[in-house]
């Protein structure tokens, strides 16, 4: 019986898919394997030794201690495009709103309350203060173009605009979901010279923080409109705010509340909405908990943020097992497991390698039953950091 402790409200959709005669969820558990979570903090928390994967419903993991799990074992996964529709309409009412002040037109108007019959009259005279542009015909640059903001780039071409993309490091997934209508900028810089609509979509890093900064404002069109959904630090607000006092920016519409930002009538700060939808939730948690699944009974790995992407294309041996190690990405690892293994008399069926910057993962299959000294002699090889036995009895 696996063991999966829930953190946060995760969606029934989600976790209504494990069988519950394999798998026991529940939020308070002792020693589970798995750890499903949203927003928790768990870079303070005590992990239990027992977690052998944590999963973000989300994609954002700055909530989880990434190097210590790594170091650990303990593989990190997200839902990357689960909540990229939610992420997505968002981003296009957001550019609407930096469009047309149909916030402060709403206002205005419930002022009139009182005027009675002079209400129409009066909201036709005032409308003129209101006045906003349209987004056809204009040009949206999008930074980052993986799920979210390919989605975006597809979107707003069938509305019209211009789109121009940049992504150093697009993956091929993404490459092929965009429109052939979306231009590719040859440089960030280029980007924010050419459009009249900016929005971001990509992870905060020590090399993305602050990305748009005085420097890169300065590049911007007069006039431009800015969108932030993504993550805060990826804008410098003091900067921002300089540039709308300057008329440089027209607008800024982020997902992220500041202090300093809410009294600026020409910011909008919504309070982290971009997958606030039943409809991302539902995804996110599906997308978790199948992620979960396929490495509890497999072993297998997808969307990790700090492992490697690793699969078998064989069920788990029905006769046999399969062994699931995780070690430093260092020489001759291989080669000490498979002398273990042929020690023990043990004969690989079939076997897959992967490796990411620091850290290998290997899935063995082998003929026979492992015992626990096997798994002991592979743990006291020097750069082993984790070793699972998966039976065919537990999926």
């Amino acid at each position: 019986m696996f063991k999966i402790q829930t953190l946060n409200k995760i969606s029934p959709e989600g976790l209504n898919l494990f069988p519950r005669d394999k798998y026991e969820v529940a939020s308070d558990i002792n020693n589970p394997d798995a750890i499903i979570v949203r927003s928790a903090d768990l870079l303070n928390a005590e992990i239990p030794s027992s977690v052998k994967i944590i999963a973000r419903a989300g994609a954002g993991t700055n909530n989880i201690p990434i190097q210590a799990c790594t170091e650990k074992g303990i593989v990190v996964v997200n839902t990357p495009g689960a909540n990229a529709n939610a992420v997505k309409e968002l981003v296009i009412l957001s550019m609407l709103l930096a469009s047309r002040p149909v916030m402060d037109a709403r206002e205005w108007v419930r002022g009139l309350a009182g005027k009675g019959d002079e209400i129409p009259t009066l909201a036709e005279k005032g409308k003129s203060q209101f006045v906003g542009c349209e987004i056809q015909g204009k040009t949206l640059g999008v930074i980052g173009l993986g799920a979210i903001g390919a989605m975006v780039a597809n979107a707003c071409v069938g509305l019209g605009m211009n789109v121009i993309g940049y992504d150093p490091f697009i993956s091929i997934e993404a490459a092929w979901s965009l429109s052939r209508a979306v231009q590719r900028a040859e440089s960030l810089d280029a980007l924010l010279a050419k459009a009249d609509y900016i929005t971001i979509h990509t992870p905060q890093t020590p090399e993305t923080k602050g990305l748009i900064n005085a420097d890169r404002i300065r590049l911007m069109k007069k006039g431009v409109r800015l969108i932030n959904l993504a993550r805060g630090g990826l804008v410098v607000n003091s900067d921002i705010l300089a540039a709308i006092d300057e008329g440089k920016i027209a607008a800024y519409i982020s997902d992220f509340a500041d202090e300093a930002m809410l009294a600026n009538n020409k910011v909008v700060c919504l309070p982290h909405l971009g997958a606030s939808t039943p409809e991302a939730e539902d995804n996110c948690a599906k997308m978790a908990v199948k992620q979960v699944m396929a490495f509890m009974e497999e072993g297998t790995i997808t969307n990790s943020v700090n492992f490697p992407k690793c699969r078998m294309d064989e069920p788990v041996p029905q006769n046999g097992a399969r062994l699931a190690i995780a070690n430093k990405n260092v020489p001759n690892m291989i080669g000490q497991i498979t002398s273990v293994l042929a020690a023990n008399k043990l004969n690989i069926s079939s076997m897959a390698n992967q490796n990411r910057n620091d850290v290998a993962y290997n899935l063995i299959d082998v003929e026979t039953h492992v015992s626990g000294d096997v798994v002991n002699s592979l743990l006291a090889i020097d750069g082993v950091i984790a070793v699972r036995v998966i039976s065919a009895e537990a999926e």
